[in-house]
């Protein structure tokens, strides 16, 4: 019994003693982590195939693969018609086959890039940028084009910019790019700015940039931004390094929208591509000479508000001109159930008050006129403090000018009557308060330009998502002051006004016309309270 338990102990210990060799051991894994994309074993028929006159294309990997966001990855140059069927797309094989839908066109070479869509079925490592060449003629055409694609406005680029090349032919104008796909393509995709068109054969081209919401290799204006280079491409070149393409969003060409009643007292005209100036709205219904009528642009919206006074009608049909571009609509709007909008006033402003900002009170409806005997403005909740207002029309809204001092409370009041609007109607007896804070709870900032600078510029300060916060305008070289700053993190962007309009204008690629030039400081800046910062902002072309 002695030796039956003593044997027991024995094989226990055993077992222990082994239990913690694993355990100093670590776990078991099951290796270090596949890093490695698949590899392309074969092609049939062979990458770079001449006399090209297959349907099927078949690519085999040394693994097993998946395939991944094909519809953004995968870039056919010239673009074809009808896109390739690409199989399979479920479930996990070591090959890829094509199936070509299209008449190829003859004496061509293509490329199918692939991007990233091609990923090892465990890990997901992508075989980047993976092509496949082939032509239709007896050669492969083998010029190429690298190339920078980044936005005029925003700092950080788009993804997905497509850049399509046109060969400058008998059949070529400036059209042809609102009504033809190109003869070459590529896109960044979604990881760089930088371009690259392969394959080209010698000629003379026109290159332009994308960001192609459709995705059907097509600019249209309403939707895309466009980049263009002003000079010819000619291939053979000295350098195949082009200037940047700068993407920017043009102005739409005017067109009407058709109108609603939004109120019984109001009906909404949007447009695209005008301004108030050009657009004249006019009632071909005779109205009751008894109803007031008033048009007036909604404040920072592409909308005009016809105000009338509220009647019963069906419907009123009205005319609506564009005296710069000579064309008129004519437009049915019908009555709905809705109810009137009344007179509200709003601050622009409330809690802290934005030392950079100044404080005005927007009416929804139009100001016919203000009473300054009944609007006050006092400190510390009873001291009068000196003021001045001005209505403005155009914005539909009522402007206050007043010192901005450090530690005050400030309290607007407005009596009745202070206000009438287009109806006639008044305020009712209200009040705003506002506040400033110590100037040691903001920081300043300095930026001294040099460097490619001609003037006048506009510099601003931007947040993270490129919205301007303050902006300074300079006609000569000085120091550029931004004072009382909220703490937070700014970039600085510099707008090079050449018409001198005091704001950044876009381009025009039919009236061959570049978007103004924006450069911005590299460097994101933090402004902290109660601290100055100073730097120097040196710009190269």
């Amino acid at each position: 019994m002695l030796q039956r338990f003593l044997g027991s102990c024995f094989f226990v210990l055993i077992a222990i003693s082994l239990s913690q060799c694993g355990r100093r051991g670590g776990t078991l894994t099951g290796g270090p982590k596949d890093v490695t994309p698949p590899v392309l074993i074969k092609s049939e028929p062979e990458n770079f195939t001449t006399n090209f006159k297959a349907k099927k294309i078949r690519l085999t990997f040394d693994e097993y693969i998946k395939i991944q966001d094909l519809e953004n990855q995968l870039i056919v140059s010239p673009p074809l018609k009808y896109q390739p069927d690409i199989s399979p797309q479920g479930g996990a094989q070591k090959y890829v086959e094509i199936e070509i839908k299209d008449t190829l066109v003859p004496n061509t070479t293509y490329t199918l890039n692939f991007g990233q869509s091609i990923q090892d079925n465990n890990e997901g490592n992508p075989s980047s940028f993976l092509t496949y060449v082939f032509s239709t003629g007896e050669f492969i055409d083998s010029l190429e084009v690298l190339g920078v694609v980044k936005d005029a406005f925003n700092k950080k680029s788009d993804n997905f910019v497509s850049v399509l090349l046109y060969e400058i032919d008998s059949a070529y104008t400036d059209s042809t790019i609102y009504k033809k796909p190109p003869n070459y393509i590529t896109n960044t995709l979604d990881s760089a700015v930088i371009f690259n068109l392969k394959n080209i054969k010698e000629g003379q081209y026109a290159i332009f940039a994308l960001k192609d919401e459709a995705k059907n290799n097509i600019f249209d204006q309403n939707a895309d931004k466009i980049a263009f280079i002003q000079d010819t491409l000619v291939l053979p070149s000295d350098t195949t390094y082009l200037p940047e393409l700068k993407l920017f969003k043009e102005i739409t060409n005017y067109s009407a929208v058709v109108p609603n009643f939004a109120a019984k007292n109001k009906i909404v005209f949007g447009y695209y591509g005008s301004t108030n100036e050009d657009v004249v709205i006019a009632p071909l219904t005779k109205l009751p000479d008894s109803i007031k009528t008033k048009s007036l642009k909604a404040y920072e919206k592409d909308t005009i508000n016809f105000w009338f006074t509220p009647f019963e009608t069906d419907s009123i049909i009205f005319t609506v001109t564009n005296s710069t571009k000579k064309k008129i609509d004519t437009f049915t709007v019908k009555q709905r159930k809705v109810g009137t909008d009344s007179l509200k006033i709003t601050a622009n402003q409330s809690g802290s008050l934005d030392f950079n900002r100044s404080f005005y009170l927007q009416a929804n409806t139009p100001i016919l006129r203000i009473d300054s005997s009944k609007i006050s403005m006092t400190v510390k909740d009873s001291i009068p403090f000196q003021f001045k207002t001005a209505l403005d029309t155009i914005a539909n809204k009522i402007d206050f000018e007043f010192a901005v001092e450090p530690d005050l409370n400030y309290k607007v009041e407005l009596l009745p009557g202070a206000i009438t609007d287009f109806f006639e109607q008044t305020n009712d007896s209200t009040n705003y308060r506002i506040n400033t804070r110590s100037y040691s709870d903001y920081g300043n900032l300095k930026v001294r330009l040099a460097g490619d600078i001609t003037y006048p510029i506009l510099a601003q300060l931007t947040n993270e998502q490129g919205e301007t916060q303050t902006e300074q305008y300079a006609t000569k070289e000085n120091v550029i002051a931004f004072t009382n700053l909220q703490p937070a993190s700014y970039f600085v962007r510099i707008i090079f006004d050449t018409n001198k309009n005091k704001q950044w204008d876009t381009g025009s690629f039919i009236e061959r016309k570049q978007p103004e030039r924006v450069s911005y400081y590299p460097d994101k800046i933090d402004i902290r309270a109660n601290w100055d910062e100073d730097i120097t902002f040196t710009i190269s072309n």
